[in-house]
């Protein structure tokens, strides 16, 4: 990807370093940064490289895009790294010649890499996966017997975290790929709950291709093949399956379905606690998100369901940022369908906080906004604003 320099950022890393009660040396000692470096930002003296303001950004823990400057879009930075990716993946089973780190090492880098994923850091995910991925494919070609399974499983996890980007980005074929290359790597890591996760992560292909009965039908395949739910693992991995197949049930309009899987999954999380399961959140809080995303899937009167929820409850903070953005993205359509403006426009903004990046490049926030603006007449200036920055029509 390219480093480039961006210049006009230093209003903004001040601002965002006094609001987080930093003083200049703790934010370059944070960020890896020479102190006089970070001062001749915050005077504008001179730019910020991409790789600078990714250190600043995971210093500070916001989202990068708070810190680019106004004509910059973090999207832009992703979409320019998407070449990359489509050419190390191109090369999976012959990788360049290159250094391979130690297994704990490259561990620590995926373990990494997927909170990224989790936190929506979709810019972060672009920049390292590159290499990665490649180093990653040598470790698998060059590791012995004994080590190849620990290295298949961390390249399954690695590829998981590419997939997120493509998929959310619009890059199905790209995602489909990625996909496939899970699909290939998962046998290696000799781990049926890791399998498990894979079919979770396949539904986005049927997503995208709108086959949602399709898609329900290799769900329940997975489920019929998943370990018999004996241990909190199995019934987590078990769990997460009926999760995902009560939200596409209910894509496909196949009410019974939906409602047989989503009681099956609250059965499965009772007691539970809220975790990531092989790089899935899993628990009732979870799985109360999809009753939501259920609801809204089948339309109609089923809709006052998800509105049922959200005046009880909300997802707690503990919950990774890219679930909880999208139970506002959820909501917000939920209550636009119920003729709710005021609440889906703040629930939108809501899920803009929690999670920028996944919040401007879902499909469904840019339809709600669009439509919020031709139906909505006050905070016009306002809506309009936030409908240029998720690039709605």
């Amino acid at each position: 990807m390219p480093n480039i320099t961006y210049h006009g950022v230093g209003p903004r890393v001040a601002y965002e370093r006094r609001i987080t009660a930093f003083t200049q040396a703790e934010l370059a000692d944070r960020a890896g940064i020479a102190l006089g470096t970070l001062r001749k930002i915050e005077r504008n003296e001179r730019g910020a490289s991409g790789a600078v303001l990714d250190r600043l950004a995971n210093a500070l823990n916001i989202d990068i895009s708070r810190l680019l400057p106004g004509g910059e879009r973090a999207d832009d930075r992703v979409h320019q790294a998407m070449p990359a990716l489509s050419s190390v993946i191109a090369t999976y089973d012959m990788p360049d010649d290159g250094p391979v780190r130690p297994i704990h090492e490259l561990r620590a880098a995926v373990d990494t890499a997927v909170q990224w994923r989790l936190g929506a850091q979709y810019v972060r995910i672009t920049r390292q996966l590159p290499d990665l991925l490649g180093e990653l494919s040598r470790a698998l070609a060059t590791a012995c017997p004994d080590e190849r399974p620990t290295v298949a499983a961390l390249l399954v996890a690695a590829y998981r975290t590419a997939d997120a980007v493509a998929y959310k980005y619009g890059a199905h074929d790209l995602s489909a790929r990625l996909v496939e290359l899970m699909r290939w790597a998962v046998p290696q890591a000799e781990d049926q709950q890791l399998e498990a996760a894979v079919a979770y992560v396949r539904t986005e292909t049927f997503f995208a291709a709108a086959a949602h009965e399709a898609g329900l039908r290799a769900l329940e395949q997975a489920i019929d093949r998943a370990p018999a739910p004996e241990d909190d693992a199995a019934r987590a991995s078990r769990g997460t399956l009926h999760m995902r197949a009560a939200v596409i049930a209910g894509r496909a309009r196949n009410a019974t379905a939906a409602e047989m899987h989503l009681t099956e999954a609250v059965r499965l999380a009772d007691g539970a606690r809220e975790s990531i399961v092989n790089g899935t959140a899993w628990g009732p809080d979870s799985v109360r998100i999809h009753q939501v995303s259920v609801a809204v899937g089948l339309g109609g009167d089923h809709v006052q369901d998800a509105l049922a929820v959200a005046r009880t409850w909300t997802p707690p903070d503990s919950l990774p940022a890219e679930r909880r953005s999208g139970f506002w993205i959820e909501l917000a359509r939920a209550q636009l369908w119920s003729g709710q403006m005021d609440h889906a426009y703040e629930s939108l903004k809501v899920a803009r906080r929690i999670a920028p990046q996944h919040t401007r490049e879902h499909r469904w926030v840019r339809e709600d906004a669009a439509t919020l603006r031709r139906l909505k007449r006050a905070d016009a200036e306002e809506l309009s604003n936030f409908c240029e920055w998720c690039h709605a029509e």
